[in-house]
């Protein structure tokens, strides 16, 4: 069983079709991608060479299929679909839509039963469009389904500021659209805070500095938690992902250009409502920023584990991931970009035979990439498949940002706290090597993902 219809959840299928093993994939949108076509306007940083999984492109080949060029970069839009649609058709009967998920559990056994707890089967509960409700029993799951529903809040403690829920029509938590007129109306001739700092952030900026030539009164206020910009910016012409360097150069000509106010050491702790329906954001010391039209709120997703409750995940506390994943992808302690390609390993649970897979994997952690989720489900499937051998070989190598640096302290400016960071001041070019980590003995037996 796989949850979730996305680049991630199909390439999941697909593997495991290619491998001769029964699956079915739950998708509660009414398309593949849905997720996806939520934010189709935004170009992805990758081309289409790295946006296709190997097995998938097999399966899409024997229909027919017109791949794109390689070398293009489309936008989310695109790649729903000219590539996850037309993959959810090959795939065929082996993808519903309008199954939404509502619980995951052991058949017989609730979350503290042990006894014979293994050799059970999941029951996955799943409530469709029309309200029926329906128990399929799986041998195995992969999660896939993504955080795109579970935006973080402005709050800088991770909880909604107080006045947030209030103020709701004047936030928005998705990069806007500025080419959609009514979007564009919203935000055109207005003032935006934009708070965050990763690539969305950018992304939104860059599109209202954009803005602003044809609009000049539109005005955008950066609102970041940190005490400096620091390598918010990215690694620039460095950066292995040519499109992903662009942005960043993209953003910091726009701010030395005066075209985007930039505010540090700013962690919302309220949001007050001013004279004609604008709003104001109040850090946690009580500063308060000019009042603002808009608010477009880009902190980071959380995965939903809700409907897990009855699941024995191994989470780390911090970030939400998988135990043995976690290390390799903690902002806390690098921001490298060099994320050690993994798999089957690093993503099991104490729960055999369920996986995280794709965005959902990371927690919250940032920065993920379609070719990590790709190789993710590719060892997954072969576990599954009883190909040991093959579920523990690494079969990816990930670009670079061409940031080398730690997360540093809270409020220290990057350029004095990355020093500290995983990858130190000065970076020699070397040939990585996988950190040491302890793993639980991959010694599963060979299970059909359906029953």
């Amino acid at each position: 069983m796989v949850i979730g219809a996305g680049p991630v959840g199909l390439a999941a299928a697909a593997e495991l079709a290619e491998r001769g093993m029964p699956v079915l994939v739950l998708e509660k949108g009414d398309r593949a991608g849905a997720a996806v076509a939520e934010w189709g306007h935004v170009r992805l940083f990758s081309m289409w060479r790295d946006l296709v999984d190997p097995a998938a492109a097999t399966l899409l080949a024997a229909t027919g299929w017109d791949r794109p060029d390689d070398a293009a970069y489309p936008t989310g839009a695109e790649w729903a679909a000219r590539y996850l649609a037309p993959l959810a058709a090959a795939l065929g009967p082996r993808v519903r839509l309008g199954a939404e998920v509502t619980g995951v559990s052991r058949q017989g056994r609730d979350r503290v039963v042990d006894t014979g707890r293994d050799a059970q089967p999941f029951t996955v509960h799943v409530r469709l469009t029309g309200g029926q409700e329906e128990r399929i029993i799986a041998r195995a799951v992969i999660d896939a389904s993504g955080t795109w529903g579970s935006p973080n809040p402005v709050g800088g403690d991770g909880l909604p500021a107080l006045g947030e829920a209030a103020a709701a029509e004047r936030i928005s938590y998705r990069a806007p659209d500025l080419t959609e007129p009514a979007q564009r109306a919203r935000y055109a001739d207005r003032r935006t805070a934009v708070v965050g700092r990763g690539h969305s952030a950018l992304t939104a900026l860059v599109a209202l500095a954009e803005l602003a030539e044809q609009a000049p009164a539109t005005r955008a206020v950066w609102v970041l938690r940190r005490g400096d910009v620091g390598d918010a910016f990215g690694g620039g012409a460095a950066d292995q992902l040519a499109a992903r360097g662009a942005l960043g150069q993209r953003a910091r000509a726009a701010v030395a250009a005066g075209r985007i106010e930039v505010v540090t050491g700013f962690r919302t702790d309220g949001v007050r409502r001013a004279e004609g329906g604008r709003v104001v954001l109040v850090d946690d010391t009580g500063r308060e920023l000019d009042a603002v039209d808009e608010v477009v709120t880009l902190t980071g997703f959380r995965p939903d584990l809700s409907f897990l409750s009855e699941i024995r995940l191994g989470l780390d506390p911090t970030l939400q991931a998988p135990v043995e994943l976690a290390p390799l992808i903690d902002p806390n302690v690098h921001s490298c970009g060099t994320v050690y390609p993994h798999g089957v390993a690093e993503l099991s649970h104490l729960e055999q035979g369920f996986y995280l897979a794709g965005m959902k994997s990371y927690g919250r952690a940032p920065t993920f990439l379609a070719l990590t989720g790709f190789e993710q489900v590719r060892s997954i499937a072969a576990e599954l498949a009883g190909d040991h051998e093959a579920a523990a070989r690494v079969e990816l190598t990930l670009p670079d940002t061409g940031v080398c640096g730690g997360s540093g302290l809270f409020d220290a400016p990057e350029s004095a706290a990355g020093a500290a960071g995983c990858c130190g001041p000065d970076p020699e070019t070397v040939e990585p090597t996988r950190p040491s980590l302890t793993r639980p003995a991959l010694t599963r037996p060979s299970l059909p993902l359906l029953r």
